[in-house]
């Protein structure tokens, strides 16, 4: 696996926590709530609580995906470097592809090995 492959394999790792922590945020903020309002003395607490994970949440979002309009999440850029990788990738293959094994290839005249050691 190429390091490239392994920076997008945990991007989407990275990608795939961040929806389960919103879903999670959503079951624990009706949860509490719930809990808030059937056992009300008074004062709502639990908006407090959910202020404190909504901030975790954003701040977890600015450095997943980035703040948008700035920097390297514009499409532009995105891209540009999805389009630079592709002809890496390109130049690659076409490397192994014009790789020689002159050791292996069959000369008239001169053999490396006997006929007879063959199975």
């Amino acid at each position: 696996m190429s390091d490239y492959e392994y920076r997008a394999a945990r991007r989407q790792r990275e990608i795939k926590n961040y929806f389960r922590r919103i879903a999670f945020y959503g079951a624990l903020t009706a949860i509490l709530a719930l809990v808030n309002i059937f056992t009300y003395s008074g004062t709502l607490w639990f908006q407090w609580a959910i202020l404190g994970f909504g901030i975790d949440l954003l701040a977890k979002y600015f450095v997943i995906f980035g703040v948008p309009g700035i920097g390297p999440t514009d499409e532009d850029w995105e891209a540009e470097e999805l389009e630079k990788e592709i002809r890496r990738l390109e130049a690659g293959r076409q490397e192994e592809d014009e790789l020689e094994l002159r050791e292996l290839e069959k000369r008239p005249g001169k053999k490396n090995w006997d006929e007879d050691e063959l199975v």
